[in-house]
């Protein structure tokens, strides 16, 4: 089936000047039929680029791509299952197919799992579940379109990742391994390519507030970066190329931990504890479960 597209509609978008990071790039986003992909295809549309937006929910996909047309961007939309890895390799073949070079690619399709664990005894599929998503499918997909992105001889991969691989956090166990390996990847990515061209980011958020987020009633009550400020990391990230974007906060323990890490570790677990004190009390005044 041809991909959808959907041409410019109106003229609205801001004139470029010559050195424009965005105009007329092509970025690919996954996960982005909601949440910060979803922005994050919205703000870059409305700055000139072509956006090939990946997610698994087809009607959810065509809402962000209307959207985008109607205030006059372009998008193609690419329903797809990452978790599949036929899929994956189905959407690579596809893309270089239709396309000659790609300039961007955001891989920020993912998912999170909170479980202490000794909970996790006879859950081992939580740990294959996650890591297929965050991390095997972000290999997979990143391997098969570098020729598209080495093309041009400049490119850049944009990995989304968290504070819980710098940070390490209870109950994160899952989620936060897979996002360690994401990261270690982006570093092979970028210390063996950046002589061919290739640039790397990972962007270490914080807590967003996001529908994956919403289910946990505990988050109400911590600080949570709002979905347009986390989307607009990426589109600095596009112009300004850093090696990674995070908080002070996660930067300063992550090098407690890698200078040490035993008090670093206790540190860390003392106020993991009583922050997890006073939001329990929090949840149970209010007659909620963590």
């Amino acid at each position: 089936m041809p991909p959808a597209f959907v041409p410019s509609k109106s003229p609205r978008m801001a004139k470029s000047a010559p050195t424009d990071p965005y105009r007329g790039k092509t970025v690919l986003i996954t996960g982005a039929s909601s949440g910060i992909g979803e922005e994050a295809a919205k703000q870059l549309a409305a700055r000139g680029a072509r956006l090939l937006l990946v997610a698994r929910r087809e009607d959810e996909l065509r809402r962000v791509q209307q959207a985008i047309g109607a205030a006059g961007g372009s998008a193609r939309i690419y329903p797809c299952n990452l978790s599949e890895p036929a899929e994956v390799d189905a959407l690579v073949a596809r893309l270089r197919q239709e396309l000659v070079s790609l300039d961007v690619l955001v891989n920020n399709a993912g998912r999170s799992i909170r479980r202490p664990l000794l909970d996790s005894l006879d859950r081992p599929h939580d740990f294959e579940r996650t890591i297929q998503l965050n991390y095997l499918a972000v290999v997979r997909l990143t391997l098969g379109l570098l020729p598209l992105l080495l093309a041009q001889g400049e490119g850049q991969v944009i990995n989304i990742s968290s504070v819980a691989a710098l940070m390490t956090t209870p109950r994160f166990a899952a989620y936060q391994a897979s996002k360690a390996a994401l990261d270690a990847f982006s570093r092979s990515l970028r210390i063996e390519l950046a002589e061919k061209g290739l640039h790397v980011t990972s962007i270490n958020y914080p807590l967003v507030k996001t529908a994956m987020t919403a289910p946990t009633a505990i988050y109400k009550y911590l600080p949570q970066m709002e979905v347009a400020a986390a989307a607009a990391w990426i589109v600095e990230a596009i112009a300004e190329r850093p090696a990674r974007r995070t908080t002070a906060l996660a930067l300063g323990f992550q090098l407690a931990t890698v200078a040490m890490p035993a008090p670093a570790l206790r540190l860390l677990a003392g106020f993991y504890r009583r922050r997890l004190e006073k939001l329990r009390d929090k949840l149970n005044a209010a007659g909620e479960s963590a």
